[in-house]
């Protein structure tokens, strides 16, 4: 693996004054109220915007509460900062859940990163030495308990050409799965087998897992749980199977149980920025296909993993649609797939 990319950010010289968090808060698709936190880093007349999309908003409202308390002033290369901040507790409580520590991390880095291009001048096009393209997306779904097609139907009707990733639950029967893939925009099934302890387990179930895969023969099934039950039904569809929750680096890409044709790169999964760039070359270098995925994203995070899916992977099956499609009712007037190219000038930021 060669480093390429991050060689190319980490001398970037970074000027840190102070910073400061804003919150943010929307009722989603999902029956939850989603609470993020914006991240402004400020230095040299400009300012560089992250996100933490950590989903407690116990945790969320932690870190507001606690303010801008983190030693980050001073003179720093991109390099330096992320070696800085590896050595802080950014947690004023424990964090609840494991995998928002890589969250929060995210959402320093890519601050980090927007505040140092826009010193430098540059947008991270021009720094990374890659051509943004326009991005295709899916809308990431659930049908609710029980499950209806009305979510979808509602969504389709209005904009016919959307394309959709959905998660199956054990209340979907046969007559279900046949009427989604009659739709023909079914385009991944998202098992989530992988997850414990939050809103969204869902246990490993033979049944479901060989309904889905036989249902929607041309659909990648995301997080599969695999045992000795599961894996009967699993196994003719394997190529089409690809990860996601427990990708958090390369070493969990080479750790795979099976080399995959496709894995989800969620920039926020993988933390820091070194992380993610090795990530990106390791499956460029060994021909495996990549999408991005979101976290419900209500600020600028939207928005940088859609112009990271226009580097690294602009024809994938990407989570990563405008956040109004998550609206519990989306509003008329949503952009279509693919998404135009809209990189700012300089800086991480798109649209």
């Amino acid at each position: 693996m060669s480093g390429a990319l991050w060689e190319r950010l980490s001398a970037l010289p970074l000027e840190i004054e102070d910073y400061a968090l804003e919150r943010l808060e929307r009722d989603v698709s999902s029956d939850f109220t989603r609470v993020s936190t914006v991240l402004r880093l400020s230095g040299d007349g400009h300012e560089g915007l992250g996100e933490d999309v950590s989903y407690d908003a116990e945790d969320q409202q932690a870190l507001q509460d606690a303010g801008p308390v983190q030693p980050l002033a001073g003179a720093w290369t991109l390099g330096s900062f992320s070696e800085h901040l590896a050595g802080l507790d950014l947690w004023p409580e424990p964090a609840r859940h494991d995998a928002s520590v890589l969250y929060r991390v995210w959402a320093y880095e890519s601050a980090a990163l927007d505040l140092a291009l826009r010193q430098a001048g540059l947008p991270l096009h021009e720094a990374l030495g890659r051509e943004p393209r326009p991005v295709r997306f899916v809308v990431s779904l659930r049908l609710g308990e029980p499950a209806t097609m009305a979510p979808l139907r509602d969504r389709l009707d209005r904009y016919p050409s959307l394309r959709f990733k959905l998660d199956p639950t054990a209340s979907w029967d046969d007559a279900l799965v046949a009427e989604l893939a009659a739709t023909g925009a079914v385009e991944s099934v998202d098992l989530k087998g992988l997850y414990s302890g939050s809103v969204v387990d869902n246990p490993p179930d033979p049944v479901l897992y060989r309904r889905v895969a036989e249902g929607f023969p041309d659909a990648w099934i995301e997080d599969p749980r695999i045992t000795d039950e599961t894996w009967p039904a699993l196994e003719p569809h394997q190529d089409r199977i690809t990860w996601d929750a427990n990708i958090h680096g390369v070493d969990d890409i080479t750790g795979l149980p099976f080399p995959p044709r496709m894995v989800n790169i969620k920039p926020s999964r993988l933390g820091g920025l070194r992380s993610l760039l090795a990530a990106y070359e390791h499956c460029e270098e060994h021909g495996i296909g990549m999408y991005g995925g979101g976290q419900f994203e209500l600020g600028v995070g939207r928005g940088q993993i859609q112009h990271l899916a226009s580097l690294f992977h602009p024809e994938g099956p990407n989570d990563v649609a405008p956040g109004g499609y998550n609206d519990v009712q989306p509003p008329d007037g949503l952009p279509a797939s693919p998404l135009p190219v809209a990189v700012h000038a300089t800086g991480f930021r798109w649209g």
